[in-house]
C-alpha cells in the first residue's frame, strides 16, 4: 500500500472511524451499569458484524481505488479512472456504506447512544453531499460513462445482480 492510500485512509475514515468515537467514548457519560444480559451480548455481536462487514468493503474500495483507479479514496487525490468492478457492479457508494456500518457497529458494540448521533450524522451528510457535490463532480470527470453508471447502479441499494457496463462486455455477447 502506497503513502498516498495510508495518508487518506488516516485522514478520512481514520478521523470518522477511530479519532471522533474514540472522542465521543471518552467524553460523554458512561452507560448504565448492568451486567451483560442477552440485549447487551445481542447488540455486541450485531455490533461486531457489522463492523466486519463495513470493514471489508472499505478494504475492497480502497484496493479498487488503487489498483483500478489509480487513486485514493480521498477528494484531493480521488481515482482517476472510473471504477465499475467488484462491489462496484452493485453499488455506486460502497465505501460509504461501508464507513457507516462500522459506525453502527460501534454504537452497537458499546451500546453508545452518542455514537449513534454520530452515526446519524454522518449518513445525513453523506445524503446530502454525495448527489449535491460528489455525483456532479464525476459526471463531469467521467461524462457519459458515469452517466450511464448511474442509470444502472443505485447510490445506496445494491443490485441483485452485478451490473456489467458496454464497455466490459465480453466480443461477441
Amino acid at each position: 500500500m502506497s503513502l498516498r492510500q495510508i495518508s487518506a485512509i488516516l485522514a478520512l475514515p481514520g478521523v470518522v472511524l477511530v479519532v471522533i468515537p474514540g472522542w465521543l467514548l471518552t467524553s460523554s457519560p458512561p452507560a448504565p451499569a448492568g451486567g451483560p444480559g442477552p440485549l447487551h451480548l445481542l447488540g455486541g455481536l450485531l455490533g461486531v458484524g457489522c463492523i466486519v462487514l463495513g470493514l471489508a468493503l472499505m478494504a475492497q474500495t480502497i484496493r479498487l481505488f488503487a489498483s483500478r483507479g489509480q487513486g485514493t479514496l480521498a477528494p484531493w487525490d480521488p481515482p482517476r479512472h472510473l471504477v465499475v468492478e467488484g462491489v462496484y457492479r452493485h453499488v455506486r457508494n460502497p465505501m460509504i456504506s461501508g464507513v457507516l456500518s462500522v459506525l453502527l457497529g460501534e454504537s452497537l458494540l458499546f451500546g453508545s447512544g452518542a455514537l449513534l448521533v454520530w452515526f446519524l450524522v454522518a449518513a445525513g451528510v453523506n445524503m446530502v453531499y454525495i448527489p449535491l457535490l460528489e455525483e456532479p463532480q464525476l459526471a463531469e470527470r467521467f461524462g457519459d460513462e458515469y452517466r450511464l453508471y448511474q442509470q444502472h447502479v443505485a447510490r445506496w441499494l445494491p443490485r441483485r445482480r452485478p451490473w456489467v457496463p458496454p464497455w466490459n462486455e465480453p466480443e461477441g455477447a
